[in-house]
């Protein structure tokens, strides 16, 4: 018991994090590939991997490469609590339009 409580905080300080949990959020909807984050929320590359790689650790993302490009989706089928929290955060579009972001198409393919 005292081992699941443990999990769940660690995997919970991750969603602290707002661009971590804006990351989140967008992959409530589709995959997205390493290089729209950069895009989307004007960071580098280095930290946009770097957010990726502390929730992959955590088995909250899930990765899946194609050809040279890196696709990042949720993996919280059995992190209930997780998914409770993403219920609550806005859909794709509203977090787009909030960052003057509305009209952005991958540039990965």
């Amino acid at each position: 018991m005292v081992e699941q409580i443990h999990e769940a905080a660690e995997k919970l300080k991750l969603l602290g994090d707002k661009t971590r949990l804006t990351m989140l959020s967008l992959m409530k909807e589709r995959e997205w590939c390493v290089c729209e984050f950069v895009d989307i929320l004007e960071i580098s590359q280095p930290g946009v991997s770097q957010h990726l790689r502390k929730l992959k650790a955590q088995g909250i993302v899930k990765e899946k490469k194609q050809g040279q490009w890196v696709y990042y989706s949720l993996n919280v089928d059995d992190k209930p609590y997780i998914k409770d929290v993403l219920q609550y955060m806005p859909d794709t579009k509203t977090i787009l339009s909030g960052l003057n972001k509305e009209g952005v198409t991958s540039v990965c393919k």
